[in-house]
Parts: C-alpha cells; structure tokens; sequence
C-alpha cells in the first residue's frame, strides 16, 4: 500500500496546530462531501482520504506513529489499530471524527444552512438559496439626504431606503431577498455595492466636504465680504484684509451627514484661490505702477 502524507491530503504543514487540522479538515469536507458532489467518485473517494488524515492527525498517537514511522506508517497502523476504523471510515460517521457534539452540529449547520438534522437522515439537506450581488451609481447629492429607491433584482423589485451619509464602496447585506432556497433551505441574501460620485464643487472625503474658493485680487489685499455655496445653501463669510493664498477656513457642521446618526455632520473645509487679474486696462496699469513706486520708496 502506497504511503499517504496525511499533511498533503489536508493541505497543512507537519507542524500545524490541532486547531489548524481541525480548520482544513472542515473545509475539505464541505467541499467534497458526496451530497455536495453526487455521483462524483473522485469527491468520494477524495472525502474518504481527507476523513482518513483527519483521523490519524486529530489523534495525538497515530500523529506520532505516522511521523514516526512515515513509509511504513500503513504497516504500523495494521498492528496498531482495529480493523473497525476501516469501516467507519466509508460511513456517514466518519464525517464526525474530531469534533464534539456541538462542533459537529455547526459544521453541518454551515453546510446546509441549517438543515443537519436532514443531512443526518439522510434525506434531502436544505440549502440556502443563492446570494445576489447588485451596484447602484450615485451622486453625492443624492446620498446627502435619506431617500428611497425601487430597484429590479432577479425579476423583483425591492423597495429600499438609502441613509443619508453612505460612503462610496459601502456594502450594504439586505436579508432574505436572494435566491430561494431549495428543499425549504433558507433565502439568499442580497448585497447592494454604493459608487458615489464626487460632485463638480464638492469633494468628499469621510464626513468632511472639501471646495475651492476663487477670491479676487483686491479683496485679498482690502479684505471684505463674500458668499460660498454649501450642500445645504449660501453662506457669507468675512475675509480679513491681506489673506494668503491656499489659505483655509473649516466651516463647522457643513460637511457630509454621519451614517446612520442623525443631525450629524462633518465640516466644510474651503481653501482660498487668489486669483490675479488680467486685461487690465490702461487706467489700471497706471494705478498699479503707482503702487509699486510707493511699495519700492
């Protein structure tokens, strides 16, 4: 008989923790489990070898016997074991080996979404029905406010309620409206992705909103008064005489809504722009060749 790394078959190093066998152990055998894979002998015949290293690597004595002995593990194992494990092996049981009751139970659970007292009759396990994934575009105008849209998935139109202050790539789960499970299984579930956006003034960044102001020339040097538009309205907002361009003003509470917390906003951050005049005309050049006489005095 051809000796078999159990390591290999669970897909685990020599040194992995019991816990590490126990995990791939798991996984292989959701995988290739015969009522996943009917009429699939390979999947049988591979759910048979995974129970099998589970088994012996799950064991503290048969993991030290098969590290021991390696290629001649199977002749040791002949002198060592009884000859019933061989058929526990074939058996429905086999899947239970290395597990307490409870942890058992949760395996099949996850499997079958809930159907292991089928699963252990026998009988026609339940499966959870199919997730469905769907994207919807968006403006940031559009999430700025709580708002409702009626969406087709699958045939079927959903009614939802976008919260105001989703952010962009958000995943939102909506329970139960997936595909329909089979033999009583449970609902998939639905996945909506958000894209949002950036508008042509604001950009977003968490809850804060970031714009670009553009003040003259002459209301940097004398200061004065102007009006910027917010996501919620105008606001008029003093300049102080001699202002540095980039310089910038936080506008507090004027920012984006915080998700799911109501009357909760970021801020508003607004950096100047200065912008320097051009076609000036005769008079102007004049005035300002008289100022850099006066600068340079």
């Amino acid at each position: 008989m051809d000796f078999k790394d159990y390591y290999k078959v669970l897909g685990v190093s020599n040194t992995a923790t019991v816990k590490e066998i126990k995990t791939a152990y798991r996984k292989l055998a959701r995988k290739y489990h015969p009522d996943l894979n009917p009429d699939n002998k390979d999947a049988e015949q591979k759910f048979k070898e995974i129970n099998e290293a589970n088994e012996v690597l799950s064991d503290p004595e048969n993991r030290k016997k098969h590290d021991q002995y390696s290629q001649d593990w199977n002749n040791a194992r002949s002198y060592n074991q009884s000859d019933n494990r061989s058929s526990q092996r074939t058996s429905g049981s086999s899947a239970q080996q290395g597990f307490s009751q409870s942890e058992y139970d949760d395996f099949i659970n996850s499997m079958f979404g809930g159907g292991g007292s089928s699963f252990n009759q026998g009988r026609n396990p339940r499966f959870k029905g199919q997730d469905f994934n769907a994207e919807l575009n968006l403006t940031l105008k559009d999430v700025y406010t709580s708002q409702q849209q009626v969406l087709t998935v699958n045939g079927s139109k959903i009614r939802l309620t976008i919260p105001a202050g989703v952010d962009n790539g958000q995943v939102i789960k909506i329970s139960g409206k997936g595909g329909s499970g089979r033999n009583g299984g449970p609902k998939g579930d639905l996945y909506i992705k958000f894209n949002i956006a950036n508008d042509a003034f604001f950009k977003r960044e968490g809850n804060n909103l970031y714009s670009n102001v553009d003040l003259d020339l002459y209301t940097s040097i004398l200061g004065g008064e102007i009006t910027v538009d917010t996501f919620d309205g105008q606001v008029k907002l003093k300049i102080k005489p001699g202002i540095e361009n980039e310089s910038k003003v936080k506008l507090k509470g004027k920012g984006f809504p915080v998700y799911k917390k109501e009357n909760q906003h970021g801020d508003l951050i607004i950096t100047y722009h200065i912008k320097i005049p051009t076609n000036l005309t005769d008079r102007e050049k004049e005035l300002f060749t008289e100022l850099q006489k006066i600068k340079n005095q």
